[in-house]
C-alpha cells in the first residue's frame, strides 16, 4: 500500500521510501546500501562511474547490470582501470551486459586516472569527497516526499560537480552527483517515517569522517 507521503507499506507493516516497490532488488539495495555512509574508495568510485552510465536511464536499469559492470571494469578497482586502453574500449562497446556508450566508457577511463590523481593529493577519493558534505542548514527540517522532490541537486552537489570538472572529470554534473551523495550517505533522503532513516542516521553518528 502506497501513501500520499511518498511511502509504502509492505505485508509487515515495515514502511520504505516508495520508489524502491518496483522490485526486490531495488528493495534490497533500499534497505542496504542507500543513504548509509561509505568510506570505501572502491565502492565510492564504482557509485560515480554507474551514476554517469545512469544519465538518461533509469537508476533500477544500472542495478540490474552493476555485475555485469564489475565483471567488466575489473571490480572498479581505478589503479587497473585507470590503464586501460582503446582495445578495451572496443571489448566493453562489445559487451552486451553493460551500457554500450563509447562517451560514458571513455570516461570511466578518464575518470579512473583522475582518482590516483586526488589520491596523491588528498589520501583517498574518500577523504577528498566527504569534504563535500552538506552542513545540516542545507538540509530541510523535516524530510517529506515535496522535499526531496524538490531537491534534484543541492549547493554541495554543486560544488563536487564544479571542482570534480575543474580536475577533469566528466559525466559528474550537479544532478548526478546529487544522487551519488545521497547513495553514499553524504545526505540522508529516506523520508521521515521511513524504516531506514533512523537506522542511516545511526550509521552516520558512528561513521568517522575520513581524513
Amino acid at each position: 500500500m502506497t501513501d500520499n507521503q511518498g511511502l509504502f507499506a509492505d505485508g509487515t507493516g515495515t514502511a520504505r521510501c516508495a520508489w524502491c516497490q518496483a522490485t526486490p532488488l531495488y528493495l534490497h539495495y533500499h534497505d542496504n546500501e542507500w543513504g548509509w555512509p561509505v568510506a570505501d574508495d572502491r565502492r565510492l568510485f564504482e557509485k560515480l562511474c554507474l551514476e554517469g552510465f545512469q544519465a538518461g536511464l533509469s537508476w533500477l536499469t544500472i542495478l540490474n547490470k552493476r555485475e555485469a559492470f564489475r565483471r567488466a571494469f575489473e571490480d572498479f578497482q581505478a589503479e587497473r582501470v585507470a590503464a586501460f586502453g582503446e582495445a578495451d574500449v572496443q571489448r566493453l562497446l562489445g559487451d552486451a551486459g553493460i551500457v554500450r556508450h563509447a562517451g560514458k566508457i571513455r570516461s570511466t577511463i578518464n575518470n579512473a586516472q583522475r582518482v590516483l590523481e586526488l589520491r596523491r593529493e588528498f589520501g583517498s577519493l574518500a577523504a577528498y569527497v566527504w569534504r563535500f558534505e552538506p552542513d545540516a542548514a542545507e538540509r530541510p527540517e523535516r524530510l517529506t516526499h515535496e522535499a526531496v522532490r524538490a531537491m534534484p541537486t543541492s549547493p554541495a552537489s554543486h560544488a563536487l560537480s564544479r571542482d570534480l570538472r575543474k580536475r577533469g572529470w566528466s559525466f559528474v554534473g550537479p544532478t548526478t552527483m546529487y544522487a551519488f551523495m545521497q547513495a553514499m550517505g553524504l545526505v540522508n533522503d529516506h523520508l521521515e517515517g521511513c524504516h531506514a532513516r533512523d537506522l542511516a542516521l545511526a550509521a552516520r553518528t558512528t561513521f568517522k569522517v575520513p581524513v
